[in-house]
């Protein structure tokens, strides 16, 4: 049997007082929100939220109570902020990441604070805190249908960012992905380009298929015939490449596409990256786009055309919208889009005809 993880382990694991993980797992005052973090952020890690029925007689050792934990955190104003358990989905990244910023900013303006949680080692969320003790959650990308069932369920505002699911009603933001893709499409089209791929798994998130949607609408408007597939590869980052790279393969000097539209710029760079090996020039045979502006979109060679996101911004909002459903709960859901801007940059070209 596993070792049970106690709060004494979080506490060195920190190097802080065990009264200081107490407090902080309870949802007590005296904690700064940074401090609060770090805690929750090392209880997920070491598994601490992962024990079933976890009780409190580790915050009150001297007591025989055999209550669940309620880290109820009214008092000190904090909103508790749900990311995925994925890899490139997290704190560090720098799309994800940029987002969590946005959040922690606008909750500093109000004097708020976040507790910010990933999926890693929580299998449900009443089994160790009490999030009606929070002023509401705000989710980033991907997260579990079970764990948003959850917070739904508890009658909670809720606000999903860059994410929507069918079963869970709720306000949500994203980037006007449609009207983005949809541009980057026809100034390829303007470019000379009519063999366009998209490049995409469009059953994975409602922004990439909202891309595939602005994609397909500028070809049909365009008169262009659509391919009959996508490049659909696989949600694990380490198998992007070899995914694109068999499709590529498949493809002779008569099928090959002119022009990719890629889902972001992550799979820009490796349908770049693939081209050049097979012996195709970026941008003077074929052109690129990606999605989001991520930083080595600008640095690397050919640089991306690509969207710029307003990423801080999603995060703000979030928070504002988050304010206003619990001023005026009874006002209908909204879905808010902000607008990107096409940065054209290395990665296009006109199409060379001859």
């Amino acid at each position: 049997m596993a070792k049970k993880v106690t709060m004494q382990q979080i506490a060195d694991y920190l190097g802080v007082s065990k009264f200081v993980v107490s407090r902080a797992l309870s949802g007590k005052e005296g904690v700064n929100p940074s401090t609060r973090e770090k805690v929750f952020q090392a209880a997920s890690k070491l598994g601490y939220f992962a024990q079933r029925n976890m009780k409190i007689d580790d915050i009150h050792d001297q007591q025989n109570e055999q209550q669940t934990i309620d880290t109820s955190v009214t008092n000190n104003k904090s909103v508790l902020v749900l990311m995925p358990n994925i890899r490139f989905q997290n704190k560090e990244s720098r799309y994800w990441g940029r987002i969590l910023d946005g959040i922690g900013e606008m909750l500093e303006t109000i004097g708020a604070g976040m507790v910010v949680l990933t999926e890693n080692n929580l299998e449900s969320l009443g089994n160790v805190l009490n999030p009606k003790g929070f002023l509401g959650v705000i989710s980033i990308g991907v997260v579990s249908t079970a764990l948003l069932l959850e917070v739904h369920h508890l009658h909670i505002p809720l606000i999903m960012v860059d994410y929507e699911d069918a079963l869970i009603p709720c306000d949500s933001i994203f980037n006007n992905s449609f009207d983005c893709s949809l541009n980057l499409t026809n100034h390829l089209v303007g470019l000379g380009h009519q063999h366009i791929q998209f490049v995409g798994n469009v059953e994975y998130s409602r922004s990439f298929y909202d891309r595939w949607l602005g994609y397909r609408s500028a070809m049909e408007r365009n008169k262009l015939v659509l391919p009959e597939d996508t490049i659909i590869y696989s949600e694990d980052a380490d198998r992007v490449r070899d995914d694109i790279k068999q499709w590529l393969k498949k493809q002779t000097k008569q099928t090959m596409p002119t022009a990719f539209v890629c889902c972001n710029d992550n799979v820009a760079k490796r349908m770049i990256t693939q081209l050049e090996e097979i012996g195709y020039h970026v941008p003077n045979e074929v052109s690129v786009v990606g999605f989001d502006n991520m930083e080595f979109s600008y640095s690397m060679t050919p640089t991306i055309t690509t969207v710029d996101v307003a990423k801080k911004d999603l995060g703000k909002r979030a928070v504002e919208m988050l304010m206003r459903r619990m001023r005026e709960k009874h006002l209908p859901f909204e879905k808010v889009q902000l607008g990107g801007t096409i940065l054209l940059r290395e990665s296009t070209a006109r199409l060379n005809k001859v």
